[in-house]
């Protein structure tokens, strides 16, 4: 189905035809016609099937037939991340070229500039507002945003707002719209929580599902069954034989995502980073630098795994396999996007089979195993279905011995009949020793009595021994400002 098919307006139209949308994709053709009868709707689909569009080209579409209050926010559009608010602003920058519609994007990490901008776009009432939700609910507790006017409330990504836990932040911003509003809600799995989400903010909602989480087919997949040490080594083999540019590396936390980065630059890479730990302005540098081709990879963590724009990513590696089965295809997404061909490598460690296989059972799918590079050696054989030998763990006995009144063998051990007579004399009957009689502790009194004085001796001669050695190594006086050395 192609997009003049429908009844857009001609500004609408106009916008499509510059940016070359001509046919619609399954989750547009099916979603397009309800939302612009002001249908409430949800819609699941994977990653890169166009559902940006899906929402925005309806909403546009009605506030360029007027009748909305143009000094107010008519459309709130909620993101997870601030990538993915970007994306979805500049997609609007696109559609909206043609017509009188404003639209500001609201997210944190910016600079006391670009908060001044979000503050003017709000006071002028911009007609649509792109905002990740912890953000936008500052703005709300700081009295700076006016929601009782808005008509539609959009969530893009939802599950993984969720995944967030922005669960109790989308509430309460519902809570400041009018009652009387077309609901959206976008996301690529159906999880209850989502179900619950949907039914607690939609009302009457049109469920549309498509290809639930599962790969785009112009995706090939990969996978490299390797030891750990083996993976760096197999990134210089791909790439021996050709091109680095427009490659995602993903890896599971950001400490590692900086080890691979300093390693790949090592091997002579045009390599970026992208992580939390980078400031907003740092990461807008990096996603230039890779869309102007400045950098040819980007090392990075599930933080690039939605909402970035790129639609000529050629191969997705996953360093390590992700633990959900929901970010494996979300990682691979990236990557053959709008009916394009990509590729998809992941590595397998022996403690990641388990993992991998369940990814497996869940695409429906077994992967091809690569042949490691010989040069490398030999891999661990593929065999998820192998239990783990239990590492039997010797017990803690820092510090047990003292407690136990078990004879320490360490530096400054006392002699074992000391630490038995206290021993026995602290746990009694409880450690099964016999109590003692009344001869017992008299005989004890009595051997006490006779060595406490030899003790008390000793101890006086030890110390007149110190007093005269520190006499004798006294260090002399300095004389003249000459340092003397103490012999």
């Amino acid at each position: 189905m192609y997009f003049d098919e429908f009844d857009f307006e001609d500004e609408v139209l106009d916008a499509l035809d510059a940016m070359r949308f001509e046919k619609c994709t399954p989750i547009q053709e099916q979603t397009l016609q309800p939302l612009m009868e002001g249908r409430d709707l949800i819609g699941v689909a994977q990653t890169g099937t166009g559902k940006t569009a899906a929402y925005l080209l309806p909403v546009l579409n009605r506030l360029c037939r007027g009748g909305y209050p143009e000094d107010a926010i008519n459309c709130v559009i909620m993101a997870p991340t601030r990538e993915l608010a970007q994306q979805i602003d500049r997609q609007l920058e696109g559609f909206t070229y043609f017509m009188q519609v404003s639209s500001v994007a609201v997210y944190g990490g910016n600079d006391g500039q670009r908060y001044e901008q979000e503050l003017r776009g709000m006071a002028k009432g911009a007609d649509i507002i792109v905002a990740t939700p912890g953000r936008l609910i500052s703005h709300i507790n700081l009295g700076n945003i006016d929601l009782s006017k808005v008509s539609f409330f959009i969530l893009d990504e939802a599950d993984r707002m969720l995944d967030m836990g922005f669960y109790n932040d989308i509430m309460t911003i519902a809570k400041q719209l009018p009652k009387e509003r077309q609901t959206m809600l976008f996301s690529a799995t159906m999880p209850e929580e989502i179900r619950r989400l949907a039914g607690e903010i939609l009302n009457d909602p049109l469920q549309i599902t498509l290809a639930l989480a599962k790969p785009a087919e112009g995706i090939t997949q990969q996978a490299y069954v390797c030891y750990e040490g083996q993976k760096m080594g197999i990134i210089n083999s791909i790439f021996e034989s050709e091109s680095s540019e427009r490659v995602i590396l993903f890896a599971s936390r950001k400490t590692k995502v900086k080890e691979i980065a300093r390693a790949i630059r090592k091997h002579g890479f045009n390599v970026g980073e992208m992580h939390s730990d980078l400031t907003q302005s740092e990461r807008d540098e990096i996603m230039f630098q890779y869309k102007s081709r400045k950098i040819d990879m980007i090392v990075a963590t599930d933080i690039l795994a939605r909402g970035i724009d790129i639609d000529d990513i050629r191969i997705v590696i996953n360093y390590d396999v992700p633990r959900d089965c929901d970010d494996y295809i979300h990682r691979i997404g990236r990557t053959a996007r709008a009916g394009s061909k990509g590729r998809a490598i992941t590595f397998v460690s022996e403690e990641d089979q388990e993992f991998f296989k369940r990814i497996e059972d869940f695409i429906e799918q077994e992967v091809t195993k690569m042949e490691i590079p010989a040069e490398l050696g030999e891999g661990p054989a593929y065999d998820p279905k192998k239990k783990k030998q239990k590492v039997e763990r010797k017990p803690n006995r820092r510090g047990g011995n003292r407690k136990r009144g078990k004879q320490d063998t360490g530096h400054g051990a006392k002699p074992a009949a000391q630490n038995e007579g206290k021993s026995k004399s602290r746990h009694g009957n409880r450690r099964g020793g016999k109590k003692k009689t009344d001869g017992m502790i008299a005989a004890s009194e009595n051997n006490n009595a006779q060595t406490d004085k030899p003790q008390q001796d000793s101890s006086q001669q030890n110390n007149e021994k110190k007093r005269n050695n520190r006499r004798r190594y006294r260090r002399p006086a300095k004389r003249d400002g000459e340092a003397l050395k103490s012999e």
